[in-house]
């Protein structure tokens, strides 16, 4: 349920985010410890001389699950891997959520 639009400068992917299809609201907590023990890693992709930074989707699955999409070590009918991929996307309320908890600490000790 979400949208894909596009224009002659670029494409724009969009999640429901509607309240009205959402329920059981909860407040995200220690959003900052959580994001603290995401392991970032910078890697060679096989086959290539390129190297970037990110992560490696069964580690992030064991704290941000609902990022990775896919079985870790799962196979294709044929035999061949079928690899996890990873929505970044998902991990943005995990960085605002500490983003707010490390500005309420600074907050908190510029007042004492």
């Amino acid at each position: 349920k979400g949208q894909i639009t596009h224009n002659q400068y670029g494409a724009q992917f969009s999640n429901l985010s509607d309240y009205r299809a959402k329920e059981d609201y909860q407040e995200i907590t220690d959003a900052t410890s959580r994001l603290l023990s995401i392991p970032v890693r910078n890697f060679q992709w096989k086959g290539s001389d390129l190297r970037t930074d990110g992560f490696i989707a069964h580690e992030l699955a064991e704290i941000v699950p609902e990022a990775v999409i896919g079985e870790k070590d799962a196979l294709l009918q044929d035999g061949n891997p079928a690899y996890q991929c990873i929505d970044q996307a998902k991990l943005i309320p995990l960085l605002v959520k500490t983003i707010q908890e490390l500005e309420a600490r600074i907050t908190a000790l510029e007042g004492a």
